[in-house]
Order: C-alpha cells, then structure tokens, then sequence
C-alpha cells in the first residue's frame, strides 16, 4: 500500500520552529457558480476536497521561524485537487509574495502539486505568470527563494515554484518533473522524473530526508543573508618557499601531494552547504565545488576547481552561483585549480566557448566581491573565467599561464622535450606573476 502523503499542515510542522506559524490572511475572491468556466459539478468538488483536507484551497501560506530565521512558507495540500493551481491558489500565492517583500523575508514553496486545474481552464494556466512575476519581483528584490520538492511535483508548479527558485531542495523517491504520471508518453522511463533523476541532472541542487528537513533549511536561510565585506583569500596549505623555475612550479602545482579545494574549503568554512548543477542537464561534481558557507561568523560563497579539467556544466554552475550571490549580496570566493577547460569534442557539443563566456560576464559584472586564490594549474582562458580583475592572488605551489607549457610547445611547433624549457621563458611563477601585475601579494 502506498504511504500517504503529509499534509500542508504536517510539512509545515516538519519545517517550523514550534509554535511559530502564522497564516496570513487569505484574499477573498467571489466568483461564479461551479468557477470561472462554469465547470459542472466544480463547486460540489471543491465542498469535498475542503470537508476531505480541512482546507479551503490548496495552498497553505504563512510566515514561520525556520531554525530561528523568519521566512514565508508555502505549503501545497495535494489533497485538495491534486494540488492544483486556480484563481484563489494564485490570489494566496501572489499575496505570500508581496507580504515577503513588504517585510524582507526569505520565501520557502514547500510544493506538492499536479499542476493546473482543468476546471478552471485557460484561468488557471494563467496563474502560472502571476506566480512568476511575483518570483522575479521577489528576486529583483534579493530575496532568497528555497523550493522543497514533495511528491508530486509536476506541471506549472514545477516550472515556477519549483525549478524557478535559487536553490531546490527535494525530498527523496518523490515524483518530479514537468510531465505528470497521466500524460507522459506510454513507453516513458519513470525513473526520469523522480527527485533523484532531477538532482542528477543538475535540476536540483540536492536530496534531503524529512527528518533532516528543518535543519537543512535552517542553514541555507542562515547563510543566504547579505555580507557585503570581500572575502580574504585563505592562507596558503602547502609549501612556503617559492619556485626557483617555471617547470619546478608546473611540477609543484601537478604534485598529488599539493593541497586541492577540498582541503582549503574545509580549513576556510565553519559550516557549508553546496548547490549542484547548472540548471541546463548538467553537473560537473568532478571538476567544479560551488556553494556557501560561514567564514568568521559571516556568508562566504564559494566557487572552487578541483584540479580537473573544467566541464561546460561546471562553468556554467560556477556563473549561477556568482550571480546568486551577487543578488544577495553575499560576497565570492574563487579558487582556481586546473589545467584548462575540457577540450573533448562532447565538452564542445555542450556548449565550452559559451559557457566560459558567460562566466566571464559574471565575474566582470559582479556587483559583489570576488575574490580569488589560485592554488594549484591555472591554465588558460578555463582558469582565468574564474579569476577577480585585481583581486587575484596566488599559492607558492602554484602557476597561471596563457596556456599549459606542453600546449604551448605545441603551437610554438616546438618538440615536446622543450616543454620545460617554455615553462622558464613564460614567466608563469608566482614571483613573475606579482612583478607582471597578474596577482596580488602583501595585505589587503
């Protein structure tokens, strides 16, 4: 037998503080017998969805603490109508938003819905571009949005509660995507729109169990606050002196022994939380760490590489990441470690040229300090994306340069034993990179 879905009224237990919930009021729309269209029977459904759930629509929205921090909450009740979205979902949805931005809250959908309500017809597929104006006015406002995926998650409400918020959370086996279980095609493999599959594909950031719930959202509204300060670089992990040749820092920053993200985040954060995925089918987990954390008491966002080359998918999760921060005023820590972007004829197919390009613009765009550390290959256009104009800096066991020494020989049609040889005469040392003005050295 299935197991039965929480209600509104039990998420909204699981995520709030105790006793802290308070429902807003709900705007009073009067309209025609049986709804909008004059649906047979509409009204009579509606008297038993509400005798069913308890509720008068199927949305629950009010204002809750989360871990201490306020924010408007949104609840789905999948048991009135399937969840679905009318005239009085979008008049309570559209006032949860206002009521977030009159008083600068943070708003969590906690959705669970089947999408549009064909009783209400064209009127209620219509609501799905209220809802994303009130998203888009919430995010002009830098307002953070956290979705939390429940089963299900389909239709309208996926593609604007859900997949248009900041950061998606989902709860684990629920059913998510944009086509909903009766209208797939016959032969659909179902286990392409499930919660799992989402965040696989980069179209969620993350799975959460229930029981973890709270916590998880406490921690995210805590660290997406304002911190307007640039982030200092972190202190050097590996070794002090510097390289005597350009080959010897090439070999230094190549070394498995060197330091990589993994350990200068860890040493950086006291607490941290990633975001996975590009929003666009892809996830590069093996060449690019984006995310947030708390350094010194306040919000550091973080876009790391890991000494892998770089996949589109991860450039382009890196620019979401900068360009989240910067609405929210939270300032950017970049930490550059690879040997260039990948270069393989499927990392063209997914878009490399556009994807650093648009990195790129990010960076040169930021409103929000960034800040960047290099610490191992910087190698080409695929490391520099990553990399603060003027706020650059760099570890003594590590390079930048216009390009790998090996590739270099190459277009210089050089043999490959005058590999080391290019390294010397690129001046790609961290001393050559100071006197060039490429990085910083000193205090801030």
């Amino acid at each position: 037998m299935p197991e039965r879905r929480p209600s509104a009224r039990e998420i909204l237990a699981l995520v709030a503080d105790h006793d802290t919930f308070d429902e807003l009021p709900h705007p009073d729309r009067q309209s025609r017998p049986d709804g909008p269209i004059s649906w047979p029977g509409y009204d009579t459904s509606r008297a038993r969805a509400a005798a069913r759930t308890g509720e008068e629509e199927s949305v629950v929205c009010g204002t809750a603490s989360v871990g201490g921090t306020r924010a408007v909450l949104i609840a789905f009740e999948f048991g009135f109508l399937g969840g679905s979205l009318g005239e009085r979902t979008g008049d309570r949805l559209e006032a949860a938003y206002v009521h977030a931005r009159a008083h600068r809250l943070p708003v969590v959908p906690l959705v669970a819905t089947g999408g549009s309500r064909m009783q209400e017809g064209m009127l209620a597929l219509t609501q799905l571009q209220r809802v994303a104006r009130q998203s888009a006015l919430t995010r002009e406002a830098g307002l953070p949005q956290i979705a939390v995926l429940r089963d299900p998650t389909t239709g309208g409400g996926w593609a604007t509660l859900g997949a248009g918020a900041d950061v998606i959370l989902a709860l684990p086996g629920a059913q998510v995507g944009f086509a909903g279980s009766r209208v797939r095609p016959p032969d659909a493999d179902p286990a392409a729109y499930t919660a799992e599959a989402q965040v696989a594909a980069g179209s969620a950031d993350a799975l959460v169990r229930p029981g973890e719930l709270r916590e998880t959202l406490a921690l995210w509204l805590r660290l997406l606050t304002a911190s307007a300060e640039s982030a200092p670089p972190p202190a050097a992990l590996g070794r002090t002196d510097l390289p005597a040749t350009g080959w010897a820092a090439v070999q230094r920053a190549r070394s498995p022994e060197r330091p990589r993200a993994q350990a200068y985040l860890a040493a950086y954060f006291t607490e941290r939380v990633e975001i996975g995925g590009d929003r666009c089918g892809g996830r590069d987990p093996e060449g690019m760490l984006c995310g947030f954390g708390t350094h010194e008491g306040r919000t550091v966002a973080y876009a790391a590489q890991t000494g892998a080359a770089t996949r589109p998918a991860g450039y382009r999760t890196a620019t979401r990441l900068i360009r989240l921060a910067d609405r929210l005023g939270i300032p950017v820590l970049t930490l550059v470690d690879t040997p260039g972007a990948a270069n393989d004829a499927e990392a063209e197919r997914q878009g490399a040229g556009a994807s650093i390009a648009e990195l790129f613009t990010a960076v040169a765009t930021a409103r929000t300090p960034v800040t960047t550390l290099v610490i191992g290959e910087g190698g080409s256009g695929g490391a520099l994306a990553l990399a603060a104009p003027g706020n650059t800096w760099a570890t003594p066991d590590s390079y930048f340069s216009v390009i790998a020494p090996e590739p270099a020989a190459a277009i210089l049609k050089r043999p490959p034993e005058e590999a080391e040889a290019t390294a010397n005469q690129l001046r790609i040392r961290p001393q050559d990179l100071a006197e060039l003005g490429v990085i910083r050295t000193g205090k801030q």
